[in-house]
Formats: structure tokens, C-alpha cells, sequence
């Protein structure tokens, strides 16, 4: 049964992991939620520790910063007004209606629209909505690396089963 237990975690962190970079599944909140299961599935003397599993949340809880920092941070580095940020708020929600297509498009988007409203050249709310993307790419690969990171931890931490 332990093989089970282990070779379920895996699959479900590789779930996770692959969350990291699909905006809809929460994926460091997946791989930390395998973990637990391992954990309470096979007790403290065949999974993780308090302190692993602490680390996990902590980074769990790191993405979620991350995530919402990201796409904000990029746009002010390429000098996004407020109604940029606004219209890139908007353009995330937009976003969820359009797939996984509209949740990387739609903050591009909103933000462009917003600085145009707000009273901006084109060429400079597009500049906006350039650095919307790269802050949000750059957050997408620090949760993939986060991810692995966490991925990573569990392995060193749970006896192997066999």
C-alpha cells in the first residue's frame, strides 16, 4: 500500500506541476495537497516532517505572492499609469471567459486599453502591455521553478518505498 501512496503523490505533483504554468489549476496548492495526503496516508515515520511540510506551505504561500506581483510589477517597469494596472485587472477577469488564450491575452489587452483611456500613446500603452506580459511570464517561471523546488523537497524527504 505504501507503493501506492507513493506513486500517487507523484502523479498528483506532476499534476501540480504542470499547474504552475496553466493558470487555472492552483499548482503549488496541488503539490502541497499531495504531500498531506502522503502524509496522512502513511504517518510521520514513512512521509514528510513538520518542517518539510512547513516549507511547503511557506513556498506555496510565496507563489501566491508572486502571482500577484508579477504582472504588476512588469507593467510599472514599463511605465504603466494606474489605468493601466486598472484595465490589466480588468483584462485578467475578462480573460477567464476566453480559455487559457484570454488569461494570457486579456491583461496584454486591458492594460493597452487602459493607458489608451488614461490618455497615453499607443506605442506607450503598448509598452505597458509588453511589460504586463513579461512580469506575468516572468511569475509563470518562478512558480515552475518554485514548483520543482517543492517536488524536489518531498523526494528528499520521504523514504523511498521499495
Amino acid at each position: 500500500m505504501e507503493v501506492f501512496w507513493w506513486l500517487f503523490a507523484i502523479v498528483v505533483m506532476a499534476l501540480g506541476l504542470i499547474g504552475t504554468v496553466i493558470p487555472i489549476l492552483p499548482g503549488t496548492t496541488i503539490i502541497l495537497a499531495a504531500a498531506m495526503v502522503h502524509r496522512v496516508a502513511l504517518g510521520p515515520d514513512r512521509s514528510l516532517g513538520w518542517s518539510a511540510l512547513l516549507a511547503l506551505l511557506l513556498l506555496t504561500l510565496l507563489t501566491y505572492v508572486i502571482d500577484a506581483a508579477a504582472g504588476y510589477l512588469g507593467a510599472k517597469r514599463f511605465g504603466a499609469t494606474k489605468w493601466g494596472l486598472i484595465g490589466a485587472s480588468v483584462g485578467v477577469i475578462a480573460g477567464l471567459f476566453f480559455g487559457l488564450f484570454g488569461i494570457f491575452v486579456g491583461p496584454v489587452i486591458g492594460a493597452i486599453a487602459g493607458e489608451v483611456i488614461g490618455g497615453k500613446e499607443i506605442v506607450k500603452a503598448g509598452r505597458a502591455g509588453w511589460g504586463t506580459f513579461l512580469g506575468s511570464l516572468a511569475g509563470v517561471i518562478a512558480k515552475l521553478f518554485i514548483g520543482l523546488i517543492m517536488i524536489v523537497i518531498f523526494l528528499m524527504n520521504v523514504p523511498s518505498p521499495l
